[in-house]
C-alpha cells in the first residue's frame, strides 16, 4: 500500500511545528534577564568599629544637645526599614525614574521630627510623636536646559542631584525611642 504524497511531506512539517512549539514554550518560561548590580558600594563600606566612632561622636555632640533640649529625655538613635521595604522602594524609584527619563537616580536621607500632633496613621507607631525620624527622598541628576546632563554615574556627586518632587517619599520607619537610661552604647 502506497502512502499518499501529502502524508509523506506532512510528517517533517508536523515535526518542525512540534519542535518550534516546545522551544517557544521553554523560552517563555525562563526568567527575564536581570540587570547587573554595581559593586561600587564596596568602596564606601566601613567596619563596625568605624561605625562605633561615628555613633560615639554623635552621642557626645548632637545627641547631648538634643537630650539637654528635651529636658534630659534622649531622642531616637536608630531607624529600621526591612530589606523587603528597601528593595521595593528602590525598584519604585528606578522604574519611575526610567519612565520619566531621569538619569542617575539616587536617594537622599533627611532628618525630621514628628510633631506631637502628627497624624497617627502617618507613623509606624503613635508613641513616636515628638521623636526625630528619617525619610528617604528620590533624586536624579539635575536637568540642564530641559535635557539631562550627560555624565556617568561614577562622575556625579550627590550635590549634583536634585529631589524629585513627583515621586513619593519613604518614611514610617521603626525607630528606637530610647529607654530612660544612657544611650551612649551602640548595640
Amino acid at each position: 500500500m502506497k502512502t499518499p504524497f501529502l502524508f509523506k511531506n506532512l510528517r517533517p512539517l508536523l515535526a518542525v511545528l512540534i519542535l518550534s512549539f516546545c522551544t517557544l514554550s521553554c523560552t517563555r518560561c525562563s526568567n527575564p534577564p536581570t540587570e547587573p548590580v554595581s559593586d561600587s558600594y564596596k568602596k564606601k563600606l566601613i567596619s563596625y568599629k568605624e561605625g562605633r566612632v561615628l555613633y560615639d561622636e554623635y552621642t557626645v555632640t548632637n545627641n547631648a544637645v538634643l537630650t539637654k533640649y528635651r529636658n534630659g529625655e534622649p531622642d531616637s538613635r536608630w531607624y529600621w526599614f526591612s530589606v523587603e521595604d528597601m528593595e521595593g522602594y528602590l525598584k519604585y524609584v528606578k522604574e519611575t525614574a526610567k519612565k520619566q527619563h531621569l538619569k542617575n537616580p539616587g536617594i537622599r536621607i533627611y532628618m525630621g521630627k514628628y510633631p506631637l500632633n502628627h497624624p497617627k496613621n502617618k507613623m509606624a507607631k503613635p508613641e513616636y510623636a515628638g521623636y526625630q525620624t528619617i525619610f528617604l527622598v528620590p533624586t536624579a541628576q539635575k536637568r540642564k536646559n530641559g535635557n539631562t546632563m550627560a555624565r556617568s554615574t561614577t562622575e556625579t556627586s550627590s550635590d549634583e542631584n536634585t529631589n524629585i518632587k513627583e515621586m513619593q517619599v519613604l518614611n514610617m520607619t521603626n525607630l528606637a525611642p530610647p529607654p530612660k537610661v544612657s544611650t551612649a552604647d551602640m548595640p
